[in-house]
């Protein structure tokens, strides 16, 4: 079964911005884009620098110390110096409220 975690209403996202959520000693990245909303690890595998930080560019996030770059959607590193995945996790929306899956 399923463990769903409230996060925060979707009116605390802005469109193409982020959202830091701290939860029994882990971060995590909410995002906002076009076609809804999605989470990842909240820190750069590479440096563990908040990517809240960081500049959203279409579907990806750019961590704002190195620039490496990671796919919002998957996880993946799109631009070096990260050469470890971003863990990603799926969200619900129900009433206007954002829950993860942890």
């Amino acid at each position: 079964m399923a463990d769903w975690t409230f996060v925060c209403n979707t009116s605390d996202v802005d469109f193409e911005d982020q959202y830091r959520f701290d939860h029994n000693d882990r971060t995590y990245c909410i995002y906002h884009l076009e076609d809804g909303f999605y989470a990842t690890d909240g820190l750069c595998t590479h440096e563990d620098i908040h990517l809240v930080d960081g500049l959203i560019d279409g579907e990806e996030i750019e961590c704002p110390m190195h620039l490496g770059v990671f796919n919002i959607k998957t996880g993946k590193v799109v631009l070096d110096p990260p050469c470890e995945d971003l863990k990603t996790y799926n969200l619900k929306v129900e009433d206007e409220q954002i829950f993860i899956e942890l």
